[in-house]
């Protein structure tokens, strides 16, 4: 098969020969062919000598999403349906296959599937595409997971600003079966949530705390706690049932979240925990003006950062939260602090953290590093599929 060639400028090749699936379009000295957007595609290096292959978009930044290192491979549909396999096979080792439970059953670049976003609600799939290579193949990659799982429903779902960035359009909705009228019910650690499929953010849930839920909670034993940032309650409720927490006070900025939260904890029985809505910021501001103290507080805001140039702005914006939080903190408080912003590199937080020490005059150890669950796995070839930082940490 004559497949078009994406060339490569000197100096280039390196990040390739360990794999990582993005070829910039800075990157690239020229195009032989005249591949459409959405084909596969042949990237060489200035030499001429093959590298690897993978699918052309001529209106993004990531040029070409790599997808074979092997030779005259075709990305055809037993390609799709081999790493489809793999991802789910993994979810079944690592025992997150349980019927009543939810797990990312793909993870983009971390399942070498580049632009593909599958979680698990029960017997329900949610799929977000985030790349044109994976939207142009939507339909045969649906039939396939529904090979492989057998689900009630897919439902699919865009990120508006990742779909300008490829280019794509694609209509989010039912894509097949009957999806819940309702919200579905999943369990974690125990706990009972309600989950909208498409109306929550994200794909309908935040998995990738899953296991730091629990962990947390094992710090939390006869501890007053705040949750700021607390969307649906995950950390609140996880703090209260596994946890033994005395009280818990989550605040999140959404009305409709919180909400939510209060029902989870209706639904669970748990009554030491209480939400308000407020922002973060004004809330911790407010709460040590009123001279609340705490034993224990879990920050977990959304992303400050959503490319590396915001990185600045984002530490900032972290050392401000993470300060205001210390200064509520009782001596040897836990202080759980995350970051989902994948730019903001670990060893710059843990930098933020350093300056919140110095200008509060506290010491800050930090206990634990944890970041994403398993199914939310590190690719080393892209590191960029290392994105949840989640500290946990004594201030004394």
């Amino acid at each position: 098969m004559s497949v078009p060639s994406v060339v490569l400028k000197p100096r280039k090749l390196t990040p390739f020969l360990h794999r990582h699936p993005w070829v910039l379009d800075s990157a690239i000295a020229r195009v032989t062919g005249h591949p459409a957007d959405g084909d596969e595609v042949d990237l060489r290096d200035c030499s001429g000598d093959w590298i690897a292959r993978g699918i052309y978009n001529s209106r993004s930044r990531i040029r070409v999403r790599l997808y074979s290192w092997t030779a005259d491979q075709e990305l055809d549909l037993p390609f799709w349906r081999q790493r489809l396999e793999q991802a789910v096979r993994l979810r079944k080792v690592l025992g997150y296959d349980r019927p009543d439970e939810a797990c990312r059953l793909v993870f983009s670049e971390a399942d070498a599937l580049s632009g593909l976003i599958v979680d698990r609600f029960g017997s329900h799939l949610v799929v977000q595409p985030t790349a044109l290579a994976t939207t142009v193949r939507l339909p045969a990659l649906l039939d396939t997971l529904v090979e492989l799982t057998s689900p009630e429903s897919i439902t699919v779902r865009t990120d508006q600003a990742i779909s300008r960035r490829e280019g794509i359009q694609i209509d989010a909705g039912s894509a097949y079966g009957h999806p819940p009228d309702g919200p579905l019910e999943i369990v974690e650690h125990g706990i009972r949530y309600r989950v909208q499929l498409l109306q929550s953010q994200k794909t309908g849930f935040y998995l990738d705390q899953r296991e730091n839920r629990r962990r947390v909670a094992s710090f939390l034993s006869g501890r007053r706690v705040l949750d700021m940032c607390c969307y649906t309650g995950g950390f609140s409720l996880t703090a209260s049932r596994l946890g033994g927490a005395a009280e818990v006070v989550g605040v999140d900025t959404s009305e409709s979240a919180v909400e939510h939260a209060r029902e989870h904890a209706k639904l669970n029985e748990i009554a030491n925990v209480r939400f308000e809505t407020g922002d973060c910021f004004q809330s911790l501001s407010q709460k040590a003006a009123a001279g609340e103290r705490f034993s224990a507080i879990i920050l977990d805001p959304p992303k400050f950062a959503r490319s590396r140039d915001q990185a600045g702005d984002a530490l900032r914006a972290y050392h401000r939260l993470n300060r205001q939080a210390v200064d509520l903190l009782e001596p040897d408080g836990i202080l759980v602090t995350c970051s989902c912003s994948g730019s903001v590199l670990r060893e710059d937080f843990v930098d933020m953290l350093l300056g919140v020490a110095t200008k509060t005059g506290r010491v800050i150890k930090i206990l634990e590093q944890r970041g994403a669950a398993p199914d939310h796995p590190l690719n080393v070839a892209c590191t960029e599929t290392e994105y949840l930082k989640c500290f946990i940490c004594q201030v004394s």
